[in-house]
């Protein structure tokens, strides 16, 4: 039985715990950030005029710890911070004054956050009275996981302040659940650890259109917005997660369920006999496999909106313009295109010939209120799978879904090097960007060597990828599309420039670049077993044309070294340990 504490605290000691990363979201039951700029002024404006504001409920993270997992609270504590970080203004265009609070001003001028420069800002007095308003923290002592969950559960029950996807992702963990999550976060290019620090929630929030938080994920950059599937503000309420569940039970279970809230409410209570049927299926089909298929089927409905002139799916299936989601039309393509893939054992051999069957497809599919039954749901599937077969021939096997990366995975990847810096690291290619001089960058090789050491070094524990064919800096982006005359792509706030335009400028086929590469590594001074694991591990990906290279490294047992020298990573680079203590440190890590 949990214990409770309550006592208030004032905002000043409350920044410092954010700060001092003390305060921590478990993103299995909490949501996104969501609040409107408008939700967040009005919090900060009722503190200015010190009026009660909800209390804040926390969870300790260990028996006598310091840190705390936020329960109830998380859109609040997280208006409160931005806005003494000067994210967002108040009353007249009011900001928080920095000079006014030099704990805040510190992480500033360090580059832990973008501060406003410029604009009216708060009194002296406005300053303070935000920095002592006394915050109600109740704090759960010694609760379990379930009465965690329970707590939750309960607290958005009473307020119907969450949509039915999310009560139902929160009021319940097991299997499914978890492998709606994930891929989910991977679609949406949120991926992150299950549980956080509350000053990365940003990296890992949407920004929709019409709000510009600033958050890491652009919601009209995200697969279902970007198709037309969804619209953005149906991410904010996790109508991706029901979509996917849906299309997950519907393949797992071998039967297609009623497309409707009861019929996936059962599969989400433990009470229900769907609930397990679903968990038996899951168990025996395999997690890992059913993510590679559902990522395979989405990669190749990119093929197909991107093959001949680039169209959304939904201006593909959908003849008359409109703006409407439609996610039971898409679970239907889904579906198919997996039967096509998995069942029947087919690959696509004329990508335009599919774009062209799936023209206005809809007006052959039953869209009324009837359609969510299984029978009619099998009818419209059956429907899809025959106007697109004659552009699928025989495939030997499946063995091209698994165990390679998706362009999803692609994307994740670059989405995290964001956030998760040290384990992560991306190179533009191996040419340098002179103009009378496109000559191999001796250098930069090296420097993928040694960064290949320094992220096995991590920890025991820790893996990462180095991605070939992304400039991370905006300058070199446009010094290679002014170079190589290529239109990069934008994913989060890298650029993926790829390898396919320096194989061009060398002379060489794609083949044999990628054996360039292979080669510096096998000839490197790179120690084992770490080299055989990343030549295991290096994969190449088309990337609608780019060409990518992703190579892995996987947790070692021992330190790594390039010949007698050491690495490790820091936040965003690799540094060579050289003083006895430090080298000590990193080999004491394993």
């Amino acid at each position: 039985m949990a214990d409770l504490n309550s006592q208030t605290t004032p905002i000043l000691s409350v920044y410092t715990w954010y700060r001092d990363t003390r305060l921590f979201v478990n993103r299995r039951y909490q949501r996104k950030l969501v609040w409107t700029l408008e939700e967040k002024q009005k919090l900060i404006e009722s503190i200015l005029k010190k009026y009660p504001i909800p209390a804040i409920l926390v969870a300790e993270r260990e028996v006598g710890s310091a840190s705390y997992e936020i329960i109830d609270g998380l859109q609040r504590l997280h208006a409160i911070f931005s806005y003494i970080e000067t994210a967002f203004s108040v009353f007249e265009n009011l900001f928080f004054d920095l000079d006014k609070f030099p704990t805040a001003k510190e992480y500033g001028e360090k580059g832990v956050f973008d501060m406003q420069k410029g604009g009216a800002v708060l009194s002296q007095a406005q300053v303070s009275t935000i920095l002592d308003y006394p915050l109600s923290i109740t704090t759960m002592r010694g609760a379990s996981e379930d009465e965690i969950n329970d707590v939750f559960d309960r607290i958005n029950t009473y307020g119907h302040r969450l949509s039915d996807q999310e009560r139902r992702q929160a009021g319940i963990q097991n299997d499914f659940s978890d492998l709606i999550r994930k891929l989910a976060c991977s679609l949406r290019g949120d991926t992150s650890d299950e549980v956080i620090e509350l000053p990365k929630m940003p990296s890992v929030s949407i920004d929709l259109p019409l709000t510009k938080h600033g958050y890491g994920v652009r919601a009209e950059e995200v697969f279902w917005v970007r198709q037309g599937i969804l619209r953005s503000t149906d991410l904010r309420d996790s109508m991706d997660e029901q979509c996917i569940a849906d299309i997950a039970a519907s393949i797992l279970g071998g039967q297609l369920i009623t497309r409707s809230k009861d019929a996936l409410d059962k599969i989400y209570d433990s009470s229900t006999s769907e609930y397990q049927r679903i968990l038996n299926a899951l168990d025996y089909y395999g997690e890992d496999k059913f993510a590679e298929e559902f990522k395979y089927c989405i990669d190749e409905l990119e093929k197909v909106s991107q093959a001949g002139e680039h169209e959304k799916l939904r201006d593909i299936l959908f003849k008359k313009a409109s703006t409407n989601p439609f996610p039971a039309v898409y679970a239907a393509l889904h579906i198919a295109f997996h039967e096509l893939f998995v069942s029947q054992k087919l690959i696509i051999s004329d990508y335009v010939g599919v774009k062209k069957a799936l023209e206005n497809v809809v007006d052959r599919l039953n869209q009324g209120r009837g359609a969510s039954s299984p029978e009619d749901r099998r009818k419209n599937i059956n429907t899809i799978k025959g106007v697109v077969s004659q552009s699928f021939i025989k495939a030997k096997n499946t063995s091209h879904i698994y165990g390679s990366h998706s362009i999803l995975d692609i994307d994740e990847v670059i989405r995290r090097s964001e956030a998760e810096l040290p384990n992560y690291e991306l190179k533009q290619g191996m040419l340098t960007l002179q103009e009378d001089n496109r000559s191999i960058d001796k250098e930069l090789v090296r420097k993928v060597i040694t960064t290949l050491c320094g992220i096995s070094n991590i920890g025991p524990n820790s893996s990462g990828k180095l991605v070939i064919g992304v400039a991370d800096k905006d300058a070199d982006a446009s010094r290679i599309t002014k170079l190589d005359e290529v239109k990069t792509k934008k994913v989060g706030r890298r650029h993926v420039v790829g390898i396919a335009r320096e194989a061009k400028v060398l002379g060489k086929t794609v083949e044999q670049y990628l054996a360039y590469w292979k080669n510096e590594i096998s000839k490197s001074e790179l120690s084992e077993p770490l080299k055989s694991c990343v030549l295991t591990n290096f994969d190449y990906h088309d990337y609608f044309g780019y060409g990518i290279i992703i190579i892995t490294v996987p947790p070692q047992k021992s330190a790594s070294f390039v010949g007698e020298k050491i690495y490790s990573r820091g936040l965003d680079s690799t540094i060579e340990v050289i003083s006895p203590r430090e080298i000590a440190d990193v080999t004491a890590r394993f």
